[in-house]
């Protein structure tokens, strides 16, 4: 008996876009034209999403941020998308730095999306 993946519905959609995405550009492409790309195809999955939310980073008890980030993708107010657009995607340096997102957003699940291997890859991550 396998749990139901939270919110699987909408991570279904986006890999299925990231995925159509990929089969129409290929690899070789700048993130940056994988994420307009990506962007449109959300929005054909009647999916409501933020592109490059900045996000204050807060450590500990001060009362003031010491920087920001911007995640590529809050998909539905839900899952954070972030791209990536290299050869292989198995740096565990990149799994933590979705890891810190989902946490500095307060999101729980996240996609980290690879666009510039061959085959399109992708992880699932939960906070």
């Amino acid at each position: 008996m396998t749990a139901e993946l939270k919110y699987k519905d909408i991570t279904e959609k986006i890999i299925g876009a990231s995925f159509e995405v990929h089969k129409f550009l290929g690899n070789g492409f700048q993130e940056v034209i994988y994420q307009r790309a990506l962007a449109w195809e959300l929005a054909q999955a009647g999916l409501s999403y933020a592109r490059e939310i900045e996000q204050e980073i807060f450590y500990k008890e001060l009362q003031e941020p010491i920087g920001t980030r911007r995640a590529d993708f809050v998909v539905e107010g839900k899952v954070l998308v972030e791209l990536k657009a290299i050869i292989q995607l198995e740096d565990v340096h990149l799994v933590a730095q979705v890891l810190n997102y989902l946490k500095a957003y307060k999101l729980e699940v996240g996609l980290l999306i690879n666009f510039g291997s061959k085959s399109l890859t992708f992880k699932r991550l939960v906070r």
